[in-house]
């Protein structure tokens, strides 16, 4: 029985090993030209009425020409003051308001888009924090090498505590799996906190982003664009192009938001995404079996920890080239913890994804 567990890793220490080769060969992004392309960031949000004027200000900040960008703030349905912070903020030129033609973040994107006049799509959202640089270095990138959707890191920013660093620890994870998969051509995810796409390639594919579903609109995007060929999905390494953000406050709250991650899971229509989703799942299945049988079958612990070690090899490399990327190097003190938490956190996402209504934010 211990080889039928230990066969079960194959796949996986396969995948995530070839994820890994696929970071190491990341060469970072510094070339710094004037861009001329027209720019168009929408900033879809609701209930941000706090902390927009954050985003806001570093989006006024912005090193690019003023003239070649404008921002679209679009309000999902906001029962605070979001629109109105929005609307009195006068310190970027071009900056268009606009109430959502519907409910939830991906109508909110849809009207933004619709409504732009600019070229290349920029997304972030409102609680993220960006450089004066951001926008330069992902218009630069898109002049340079003209891809069909750029794909930005976003960093996540946490407090002290186990809580905090498993969130930052987790968020790095699924960085290196979007580097990774990005960089050797078959992507499987992004993160609309820090996504770009010309704006003709969004609405060629505006029917197929699932409309049934409030959320999701960057990654069902990022799969439409991979289905036809000759399309390029870019990964774009700088740390000036990178999208601040932070951890949730609450176990519920963090809880909440992977499971609305994980319901739209049975809409995806890429095969790679699908396998390495099962392959994921079936593994951790298996950690968490040998972990509870052990507790009654002693020896089993033995084949648990052969398991825990050979499955921790390569996703400690997946880290640690992340976490040096990003500069959070000291994180890699929390992985033996957070690798012993995370099945049980994998497995207690589902029912929540279950239970979890299609809103994108609570």
């Amino acid at each position: 029985m211990q080889w039928l567990f230990l066969i079960i890793l194959i796949p996986y220490i396969y995948l995530i090993t070839k994820i890994y080769i696929s970071l190491s060969e990341i060469k970072p992004f510094n070339r710094h030209t004037e861009p001329g392309t027209l720019l168009s960031v929408i900033v879809a949000c609701r209930n941000e009425g706090k902390r927009l004027p954050l985003i806001l200000s570093d989006i006024a900040d912005q090193s690019y020409n003023p003239d070649l960008f404008e921002l679209i703030v679009v309000d999902d349905n906001s029962s605070d003051s979001t629109l109105e912070v929005a609307s009195e903020f006068g310190r970027i030129k071009n900056l268009k308001v606009l109430n959502s033609s519907g409910k939830g973040k991906k109508q909110a994107i849809r009207t933004g888009v619709e409504a732009a006049t600019g070229t290349l799509i920029i997304t972030t959202d409102a609680d993220c924090r960006i450089g004066k640089n951001w926008l330069k270095t992902i218009a630069s990138f898109q002049e340079e090498y003209k891809p069909e959707m750029i794909i930005c890191p976003v960093k996540l920013e946490g407090g002290k505590g186990f809580f905090q660093r498993f969130q930052e620890l987790e968020f790095l994870s699924l960085q290196g799996i979007t580097a990774g998969t990005a960089v050797s051509g078959d992507p499987v995810m992004c993160n609309g906190a820090g996504l770009a796409f010309p704006r003709a390639e969004y609405l060629r594919h505006a029917g197929n982003l699932h409309d049934e579903l409030a959320s999701g609109d960057d990654v069902f995007l990022l799969h439409n664009i991979k289905m036809d060929r000759g399309k390029t999905i870019m990964w774009l390494e700088s740390a000036e192009a990178e999208a601040k953000t932070r951890t949730s406050d609450n176990l519920l709250s963090f809880l909440r938001q992977r499971g609305r991650w994980i319901s739209k899971t049975g809409a995806y229509s890429d095969r790679f995404t699908w396998l390495l989703a099962i392959v994921t799942f079936v593994t951790i299945s298996a950690q968490v079996l040998l972990f509870v049988a052990g507790l009654f079958i002693p020896p089993l612990l033995w084949i648990f920890a052969a398991f825990f070690i050979l499955k921790s090899i390569p996703d400690f490399l997946v880290l640690s080239n992340t976490s040096e990327r990003y500069g959070k190097k000291y994180l890699m003190s929390w992985f033996i913890p957070s690798q012993l938490v995370y099945p049980f956190y994998v497995l207690s996402i589902i029912p929540c994804s279950l239970l979890t209504r299609a809103e994108w934010k609570y």
